[in-house]
Order: structure tokens, then sequence, then C-alpha cells
């Protein structure tokens, strides 16, 4: 293989550095409670410094994709330098071992065995390879919310126009009394023939967190496999996927990891992945091989192999302080809007049941004219969201948001509700 030049060595050295200082900014926290941490705006400050933020307006849509930050970018770029530098010869020889490792480094992260895990896209590109890698039968049952991903739920309608199958769809109350008002509503779409049941660990336009284990213990005593669909989990949230028990997990990981945009994961539980079709014909890997739905063709090597740098950002700022730093994010701009006449907030108000999502909306007002109206004249980007019951604009902070841009959301959803 040929030697990388000085240039490819200085920016892979630069990057290796820029992270290692940035893990030294965390040596005296460790004994700091995250929940303390999360309140701590200088510590705060100086993640933000890491990322080159646009000043051209305030960024509270990171849910779609949220920028890597800048030891994460310089590596990626590093990356894409070295693999250009040979090339062919790189996919050849080398691509197949680095990522395996990224394979192994993903699966420490999210507590599975390597072989139960693939990198993939996106989470609509994971999901959607179980649902149509399922052998339907027509009268098979699926069951699903309306506040599920539109991609997911156009996928189910495509195998029951194809295979005959049935969907069942329910709603998720916005505001649930208990973890048993939401699981007994999924127990009641279960039927005799339901075979796969698809559920949010968070719903992606409200920011709800859903009771999954409790919901996939109960499916799975009467003989119901379950789908998650984890975008906005993993890396948001501190768990593993034996905290599940699912058959199926997805995610993205250009979401809250913050790798580089188009990457994602998809798991299955050792035992379902030989019934599984792959969508597209690879006859190198067995039936019971994970590998033989991950048939990429040729893709950008770069991309995988900054994941494994954005984990290890992700580490060194932890995921319990992050996350802690995340809900208090969310609670500081939620709380102060909670009660706000004609102010709707469409985010559960039990603490435990939301993490940095969180949508609101004002009666009277369209979401989308609400959106336009935030960006252009308060120069702040969300989302408006306006169906399966929620009206309103999507908010997401990330690490780097500051308590000054979310007061500025806050007095711009006062002046236009007023």
């Amino acid at each position: 293989m040929r030697p990388i030049s000085k240039r490819e060595f200085l920016l892979s050295a630069t990057a290796a550095l820029s992270l290692a200082t940035f893990e030294r900014l965390f040596a005296g926290t460790s004994a700091i409670a995250p929940a303390a941490l999360a309140q701590d705006q200088d510590f705060w400050e100086s993640i933000r410094s890491k990322y080159t933020v646009t000043p051209d307006f305030i960024q509270l849509e990171n849910g779609y994709y949220s920028l890597a930050a800048d030891p994460v970018l310089d590596s990626y770029i590093s990356h894409v330098r070295q693999v250009n530098a040979t090339s062919s010869f790189y996919m050849r020889t080398r691509q197949a071992d680095d990522k395996l490792a990224v394979r192994r480094e993903l699966s420490r992260l999210l507590g599975c065995a390597d072989a139960e895990l693939i990198i993939t896209r996106n989470t609509t590109e994971s999901l959607d390879t179980v649902i149509a890698g399922f052998d339907w039968k027509p009268g098979d049952e699926a069951v699903m919310a309306e506040q599920d991903y539109g991609s997911m739920l156009d996928m189910f309608k495509l195998q029951a126009r194809r295979h005959g199958m049935a969907n069942r769809v329910l709603s998720v109350p916005m505001h649930p009394k208990s973890d048993d008002e939401i699981v007994d509503l999924y127990a009641s779409a279960l039927m005799p023939k339901t075979r796969l049941l698809m559920v949010c660990h968070m719903i992606n336009i409200t920011g709800q967190i859903l009771p999954v284990r409790k919901i996939a213990d109960m499916a799975h005593r009467r003989g119901v496999q379950v789908m998650v669909d984890g975008a906005h989990t993993f890396g948001q949230l501190d768990f593993q996927i034996g905290d599940l028990d699912c058959d199926y997990y997805g995610s993205s990981l250009h979401k809250w990891l913050g790798a580089p945009l188009g990457a994602g994961i998809l798991y299955v539980r050792r035992d379902r992945i030989r019934p599984l079709w792959q969508i597209y014909g690879d006859a190198t890997w067995p039936d019971d091989d994970i590998r033989k739905l991950n048939h990429t063709g040729t893709h950008p090597a770069a991309t995988d192999l900054a994941i494994v740098d954005a984990i290890r950002f992700h580490e060194a700022i932890g995921i319990q302080r992050k996350s802690a730093r995340l809900h208090y994010l969310q609670r500081y701009w939620t709380d102060k809007l909670r009660g706000t006449r004609r102010v709707v907030l469409n985010t559960p108000a039990q603490p435990e049941r939301s993490c940095a999502i969180a949508n609101v909306g004002i009666e009277g007002m369209p979401p989308a004219e609400l959106a336009k109206t935030l960006l252009d004249t308060y120069r702040i980007f969300t989302v408006a969201i306006d169906g399966a019951g929620v009206h309103g604009v999507r908010v997401t902070p990330q690490v780097f948001t500051t308590l000054r841009e979310l007061d500025a959301l806050v007095d711009a959803v006062k002046e236009i509700a007023a």
C-alpha cells in the first residue's frame, strides 16, 4: 500500500490531536453529577467551541441531520483523502476489515454482538429492509401508529399491495396518563394473525418516549415480533439493546451520534436473521449471516471510518452527561412556554417522557406559517409538523445550542402568539 504523504499524515495527526484535546476538557468533570453539569453554561460553551455553527440563523432542526463536531469533521476529511489516495486498492484490500472494526465499535455501544448489526445509510433503509424482508402471506397483519415515520408506513402499504397482508394503524395519545395506557393501546390492536409490531422509541414529531420494553414484553407474550424505530435515541438516550428486548432496531448516526451524513445501523436478533429475505440479491453470505442484508455496492468508505471518530467524541462527553444536557435544554424552553395563552405544547409534560425533542404550536396558526415566520422574521430554523394529530413546529436543540438561542425562541413564540 502506498505510504501516506506528509500532508495526509499531518491532517490525520491534527484530527487526532483535536480529539485528544477535547477529551482533556472532561478531566475535571468526572465527579460532577450529569444533572448538575447540564446547567454549567461555561462548560457547554466550551463544547460549542468544538462546532462550526452557522451565524446566519439559529439552528433548531438538528433532529433531521446534526452537523458533526470539528474534530470529527477533520478526521472525516482525512479519511476521504487517505481512501482517495489508494482508491480501488483500499476498497478491495482494506475496506472489509475496517468496516468490521467499525461494526464492532457500534455493537459495543449498542450492547449486541457484531454478528447482529450492520451499517446502513439511515433508519429508513434499516427498517425498510426488515419490512420488505418478511415472508408475508395474505391475511398476515402488522401493527403501527399513525405517528410513525412516513417512509416506513409507506413500505408497509407497499407490502399490503404486493402480498395481501393488512396493516392496523393506531394513534398514540399525545399526553398519556401512564405507561399502561400506551401498552394497552398496542395490545388492543394485536390479532391472531399479527406478525410484526413497529413502535417508536421516541416519536420523531413530538419527542415522546414510549415504554418500548413493556410493549415488547406484551407483544412477545402473544408471539408477535417487535421492530423499534430508534432514529432519535441512539446517541441521545442512555440504553443498550438488551434494555428494549426487541427483535429489530434501526437508527441513524448523523442525528444524535454526530457522524457525517449518510450513516445508520440495523440490529437483527441472531435468531431472526435467517428468515429475512434480502432486498438485493447477494449470494456471498449464508442465510444466517446478517451481512446478506447489507449489499451496498461501492459505498463511500470514509463515511463509515468517521463513525469511530464520532463515537470517540460522543464518549468523551459521555452519554449520561449528553442526555442530561439535551433534556435540560428542552425543559428550559418548554417550561417557559407552558401556560402561555394560545401556545400549545405537543410534548408530554412529564419529564421522563421526553428528552431533546419537543413540538410547539400556536392556536389558529398553520404550522407551515409558524415555521416560516420564525425563520423569516426571527432567523430561527425549525420544521413544520401538520398531521397525525400534531400541529406545530418541531424544535430540536443539540449540545452546542445556547440558552440565548432558546430565549430567542421563547420570545419569538410569545410575540407571535400575542
